[in-house]
């Protein structure tokens, strides 16, 4: 086995990935689709530079042969045979990333340039804990059921399509919420915790595209629902109403 491809049966019991230093983490939980994860990396390694370091962690007894190739001194992946959720996950690539700076990415997201550096450049001086590609304000007339986006900007929520954080700020907050074993509303969630530790986020355009998001499409639509609500409905019990968090509207 490489020293930078690590399996393990559960995510408590992964510790490290490397002790080498970069300028920011970007981390990428992949559950099924190991084709188009590559694809995602492959275009992220062509727009980016040996600084960026790249955490893959894969969830599931899968093959993992189609990523293999992809290893480097600055690309590394974990499998976690018995499966994570996404919450768990990210939490743990964030705390184990070893930059001051992390990107969430979705496998879905293709890079056709340069989007970290004007991102990291967002947040580099801390006025912002964290940019991403999109987002949007909470629709307070609609009682927080719904966000719109507004584009570039001040903002409530950042979703994890590509989203620079912080380290030591989504830390503070707790990162992530580990019941959150589904991805869809756990980035809301997450930035409205930031938001209410006075976080400021910032939506910009980037040179980025969406591929087909398995994640949403092709998870079994009774599971994907169930699990979406469960995570909106911690997002309404615990910030609804609160509207002293938010971003003056626009």
């Amino acid at each position: 086995m490489k020293a930078n491809l690590k399996i393990y049966n559960r995510i408590g019991d992964l510790r490290s990935l490397t002790k080498a230093s970069f300028k920011a983490t970007v981390a990428i939980y992949v559950d099924g689709f190991l084709d188009d994860a590559a694809t995602c990396v492959t275009a992220l390694k062509s727009n980016s530079g040996a600084d960026i370091a790249i955490y893959i962690l894969v969830s599931g007894d899968l093959d993992i042969t189609a990523l293999e190739p992809l290893l480097d001194e600055r690309t590394f992946i974990v499998q976690i045979t018995q499966g994570v959720g996404w919450g768990e996950a990210n939490n743990a690539l964030l705390k184990l990333a070893n930059s001051s700076a992390v990107i969430i990415m979705d496998p879905s997201t293709i890079v056709q340039g340069d989007a970290i550096s004007p991102a990291l450049e967002k947040i580099a001086n801390l006025k912002f804990c964290a940019a991403g590609w999109r987002g949007g304000l909470v629709n307070v007339e609609d009682e927080w059921r719904s966000v719109d986006d507004k584009g570039v900007g001040e903002v409530d929520v950042l979703f994890g399509y590509f989203m620079a954080v912080n380290r030591d700020a989504a830390l503070e907050v707790g990162g992530f919420n580990s019941r959150a074993v589904y991805y869809r509303n756990a980035d809301m969630e997450f930035s409205l915790k930031l938001r209410q530790a006075q976080g400021r986020l910032w939506q910009m355009d980037l040179p980025l595209e969406q591929a087909r998001h398995h994640g949403y499409y092709d998870t079994d639509p009774e599971y994907r629902e169930t699990q979406s609500k469960k995570t909106y409905d911690r997002i309404l019990d615990r910030f609804r109403g609160k509207n002293e968090i938010l971003v003056a509207r626009r």
